[in-house]
């Protein structure tokens, strides 16, 4: 039977006020919880988490993971980490601190409290996979000294410390490995591929496309993935994960710019450039474990996804 996260447990969500988190307190303030949103706003927007200031059941706290944070709390999402590469690449000794500090913080309050506590890892860990798609079992192909490696060691690292932690400890851990999620709130300026394309867009700008087009990604809309992340938090004690998440339906680059070209009726055209520094080729979920262990499975198709990502964004550009 799975166990129901209680209404009125205090929650708190690091990097609650960026795309991912903003979504998550959301859904956890509408269920009853005293939700505790804490960020250094590196990345975060007051503007994403605006609308929930005046709930009685959320608090916004500015503090930054790296750093020890004294609460009691009953569970515990740690979402803190700036996730596109034009972010955790500006400063990549801070990204590896806020993955491996801010874990190490996490799990010593989880371990103090007795708090649940989940990790929002990354399909990252697999680096540019030699298995197509990758499940969880697989252990990844990472260049360790790369210009993605703070990024993607910090999180692997930060694995190693949340099932250390079980093992020594006995800390009640969650660990989900999250692929690409895109949607309202996102952040303009991320380098993200959705986003850059659809700002491009709708700006009349060319379409940048890095390398010949031909690398593929998996898209799961926000909505889907916060519904796993509510589940897998709900599982009794012992489902430890990793849990893939994400949409195994597998678009090109150059299938996802057309699709966006068409959606937005812009008139850009396709530019392409040299790809990036240890890209992955492939990127492609086995959410086997994902729909025998949750229930679940994403159920927003790329289209309608998208219309509701354009629609935030030419808002965010009409402004």
């Amino acid at each position: 039977m799975r166990v129901k996260l209680n209404p009125n447990e205090r929650t708190l969500v690091t990097g609650g006020a960026g795309f991912l988190g903003s979504h998550l307190c959301d859904v956890l303030v509408e269920r009853g919880h005293e939700v505790l949103c804490v960020d250094n706003f590196f990345t975060g927007s007051r503007a994403n988490i605006a609308h929930l200031l005046g709930n009685v059941h959320f608090e916004l706290m500015r503090h930054d993971v790296t750093y020890p944070l004294h609460v009691e709390v009953d569970r515990i999402f740690n979402l803190a980490c700036p996730a596109s590469p034009v972010h955790y690449q500006y400063d990549p000794v801070q990204t590896v601190k806020t993955s491996v500090h801010g874990a190490i913080n996490m799990l010593g309050l989880a371990k103090r409290t007795g708090a649940r506590v989940f990790q929002a890892s990354t399909s990252e860990v697999y680096g540019d996979p030699a298995i197509h798609p990758q499940p969880e079992a697989y252990w990844g192909n990472v260049n360790p000294i790369g210009p993605r490696a703070c990024y993607d060691e910090g999180k692997r690292c930060a694995e190693t410390l949340f099932f250390d932690y079980h093992r020594q400890h006995g800390v009640d851990i969650k660990v989900v490995r999250i692929f690409n999620t895109y949607g309202p709130r996102m952040n303009m300026n991320d380098g993200r591929v959705v986003s850059n394309f659809i700002v491009q867009a709708l700006k009349g700008e060319p379409i940048t496309i890095y390398g010949d087009g031909s690398q593929t990604r998996s898209f799961c809309y926000v909505d889907d993935l916060i519904d796993g992340f509510v589940r897998m938090m709900d599982t009794p004690e012992g489902v430890t994960g990793p849990v893939n998440l994400g949409n195994p339906g597998e678009f090109t680059m150059l299938e996802l710019a057309e699709l966006i070209l068409e959606l937005t009726g812009s008139s850009s055209r396709i530019e392409f450039f040299p790809a990036a520094v240890d890209d992955p080729k492939q990127r492609r979920p086995v959410i086997d474990t994902a729909r025998e262990s949750l229930g679940w499975e994403p159920k927003v198709p790329l289209r309608d996804g998208l219309k509701e990502t354009i629609d935030y964004f030419r808002g965010l550009l009409a402004a």
